[in-house]
């Protein structure tokens, strides 16, 4: 069958699927992805390649040029881009940094109907940073100048409405560690009541014993969206969602899911297994994940939320070919339930 006499989903056609779903990717530019996303002859000649260690394994990544998300965005409707999580756009002298440059990039290659989500820096909502090869307790946590003149403001003026969602990621908290329910929701309620009022925020919490009703409320009064993560150590979509009472709380009406990693899968691990990210990998894929997602995005067409579902490559190998059967498990269930 000549390829343009496919259905949508298996030419990895998805911007179409629903009105009220964006489903994209976390990160972009693949090297796996050609022949799937990315034309086969296009990009040959500019693949770069970096190394990469993980978990011992020296790896490598091949890395498209960034004017290949034009090609990305004839396939999908939304893109995170997660790279900002690493470092601010502004340095302390408020002079554009890599990051920016790179952001500024992408804009000339994003048109009017792309979104973007942006990770916001962990140096703002990390309790804990890496250095020197221990976790240490970060100076700059829930800082609002810093989260505003370094990062919001810049990535406005870069991207203005292309944003459509800012995820703050909150890293996990090992047992002993961990911060009690009531001051963690405290401190998020002053953060969020300094920084510039929004209805693109969405929080994602990597500790189950913080989903607590303190949490939720500081989410309904600020209009904040609750991040439901496919990831290592919480519990899975469906949990999640019921734990915040099945609501979506963000302002704008958007939710946000993430599938990230299998669940009881460390990062490290799930990295290598997908490596090079051109395939699904046999038994990778947590049981339920797709079913859960999918369901999640029909409660949300049902509320009258968007859903955003943004896909890693960790979650079982290759994030086009995981968004094919969350596509296909999304119409059949829209389908039948239409029907009955």
């Amino acid at each position: 069958m000549p390829d343009q006499q496919k259905q949508p989903l298996d030419r990895f056609l998805f911007r179409d699927l629903h009105p009220g779903v964006c489903l994209g990717t976390a990160s972009d530019r693949y090297e796996g992805w050609i022949g799937q996303i990315y034309s086969k002859d296009k990009y040959l000649d500019k693949i770069s390649k970096r190394p990469k260690a993980v978990a011992g394994q020296s790896l490598t990544e091949g890395v498209l040029p960034v004017e290949s998300v034009e090609e990305y965005f004839r396939h999908f409707s939304i893109l995170e881009l997660d790279f900002t999580f690493y470092a601010l756009l502004l340095d302390k002298d408020l002079k554009p940094t890599q990051n920016y440059h790179v952001l500024e990039t992408y804009r000339r290659y994003i048109s009017d109907r792309d979104r973007v989500i942006l990770k916001v820096p962990q140096v703002i909502f990390a309790q804990k940073l890496w250095k020197g090869g221990q976790f240490s307790p970060n100076p700059d946590y829930l800082n609002p100048d810093l989260f505003t003149r370094r990062f919001y403001e810049p990535a406005n003026k870069v991207l203005g409405n292309a944003i459509h969602g800012f995820v703050f990621e909150q890293e996990y908290q090992v047992k002993k560690d961990r911060t009690p329910p009531e001051p963690y929701a405290e401190g998020l309620d002053r953060f969020f009541a300094q920084i510039p009022r929004e209805e693109r925020y969405h929080v994602e919490v990597r500790t189950e014993s913080l989903l607590t009703a303190p949490y939720f409320r500081v989410l309904e009064k600020h209009g904040l969206g609750q991040v439901l993560s496919h990831w290592t150590w919480l519990p899975p979509l469906r949990k999640q969602f019921q734990i915040g009472a099945g609501k979506f709380l963000n302002g704008g009406k958007q939710c946000v899911i993430r599938l990230m990693t299998p669940l009881r899968m460390r990062y490290e691990e799930a990295y290598v297994k997908a490596h090079p990210f051109d395939k699904l990998v046999e038994g990778m894929m947590s049981p339920g994940m797709v079913e859960e997602t999918a369901g999640i995005m029909i409660s949300a067409v049902d509320q009258g939320t968007q859903a955003n579902v943004i896909i890693n490559n960790r979650a079982g190998g290759n994030a086009p070919l995981i968004a094919q059967k969350v596509a296909q498990k999304f119409s059949e269930i829209l389908s039948s339930s239409r029907v009955s």
